[in-house]
């Protein structure tokens, strides 16, 4: 999300890319602070963002949103004073595909280090508990009618984005999961994604991408 947010608003940026096992290592070398579980627990996460404008070290990517906002207020992301709107659509539409992330995660197994995928299960067996591959057909079933619903409220709307004809943070969330399915399914499966609502999601992917200069 944080990259799409730094090429729509022109910030030049260099990305530094961490194994998932040197996260806790990356990130207290930089003085970042840890994020709170849940069960309140800390977990050191990525993205973070150092600023050498300001000095500003910024974790959680809405957090960093937020920031560049506030820091960088040409071409807003969150336009029209939205941003407690767009904090309340995000877990809101988290909540409708949380519970197909299992066979997500094992998707993401395949394709890490041996390393990361030990680290990387280990975290989020913490909210997800194994085994993650008991019933792919439901998760499924669960991803489709999520994607579902999200159509519908871009059904509602007077433009191509959630907000009618003007572009916010609410689609770049939609795109940077879409991009993270993308990424880690299979062919075949993105295909699938691809095929749901008349071909909704590649297009929405698309137009975040070609908004955000990343196509």
């Amino acid at each position: 999300m944080t990259r799409f947010v730094l090429s729509y608003k022109n910030l030049p940026f260099v990305t530094l890319w961490v194994e998932y096992s040197d996260i806790p290592i990356a990130m207290k070398a930089i003085g970042a602070k840890p994020n709170k579980r849940r069960d309140g627990s800390e977990v050191y996460t990525v993205p973070v963002l150092s600023d050498p404008n300001t000095g500003a070290l910024i974790t959680d990517s809405f957090e960093i949103a937020s920031y560049l906002d506030k820091t960088y207020p040409e071409k807003p992301i969150f336009p029209n004073s939205s941003e407690p709107l767009i904090r309340a659509f995000e877990p809101a539409y988290l909540s409708l595909l949380q519970h197909a992330v299992k066979f997500i995660f094992v998707r993401a197994t395949d394709i890490l280090s041996p390393a990361s995928v030990k680290f990387f299960t280990k975290a989020r067996t913490v909210d997800v508990p194994l085994p993650w591959d008991v019933n792919p057909d439901a998760d499924w079933e669960l991803l489709e009618k999520g994607h579902n619903t999200v159509y519908e409220w871009y059904q509602k709307t007077d433009g191509k984005w959630i907000m009618g004809d003007t572009f916010s943070y609410a689609d770049i969330i939609v795109a940077s999961w879409l991009l993270s399915y993308k990424r880690v399914l299979k062919a075949d499966e993105w295909l699938r994604v691809s095929s749901w609502n008349g071909g909704k999601w590649t297009q929405v992917l698309a137009d975040v991408e070609k908004e955000c200069t990343l196509s």
